[in-house]
């Protein structure tokens, strides 16, 4: 396992590298959010997305969320409805997830759907734009507490990822919000600090769920 300083820009640009390494070859990283530490494999790759469920002990019928660099890496993999798109670009990068319609089927997704977000923390995004998106599931065996060091998330799991990137204390708090877009209505499936249904000062203007 190895293990690198994920503090700054430079620390980003060289984990980046290390990260697209890594999930290439079907390994799994270990990345801090704005939250908790959250666990990465290529979203593709059933050898990778099975290590995830071994590694977190995580029963097999629930999905993985997958977290993008921007908007163009997270358009190749699901549809956005015209609807939420003024929204979604206001609250992204953010602690918003979202479950959507997948354009082709991934390892991650099921039903058809997949649960995506652009993360509020800028060197994970830096990283994610030379790996591609990755999974983001959180980083501990299933029923733990969700995980704000990398120490701590490393004894939760039944096992080591191949590479951790070590930001060192994470803010913690509420896990992310989440809204399913799929229907013709919103739904909020799990309530975070962003709030979904807070009329923000765009909606005036425009006509959303």
């Amino acid at each position: 396992m190895n293990r690198l300083p994920f503090y700054d820009h430079e620390d980003a640009a060289a984990a980046g590298t290390q990260v697209a390494r890594v999930t290439a070859a079907g390994g799994v990283v270990l990345f801090p959010t704005e939250t908790f530490y959250g666990l990465g494999a290529d979203p593709t790759r059933r050898d990778a997305v099975a290590r995830i469920y071994r590694l977190k002990n995580r029963p097999c019928g629930i999905p993985l969320s997958v977290v993008c660099a921007d908007w163009e890496q997270l358009r190749e993999l699901v549809e956005v409805p015209e609807a939420h798109r003024v929204r979604l670009s206001r609250m992204w990068p953010g602690p918003l997830t979202t479950v959507l319609r997948a354009r082709h089927e991934l390892a991650a997704s099921a039903g058809g759907t997949l649960a995506v977000r652009i993360p509020a923390h800028a060197m994970l995004r830096a990283a994610l734009y030379r790996s591609g998106p990755l999974t983001a599931t959180s980083a501990n065996r299933h029923g733990d507490p969700e995980c704000r060091e990398a120490d701590a998330a490393l004894a939760s799991l039944a096992g080591s990822p191949d590479l951790v990137l070590d930001g060192g204390s994470t803010a913690g708090g509420r896990p992310t919000t989440v809204v399913d877009l799929t229907g013709e209505i919103a739904r909020v499936v799990r309530a975070g600090d962003l709030s979904w249904e807070e009329r923000y000062p765009w909606d005036d203007d425009h006509a959303l769920a």
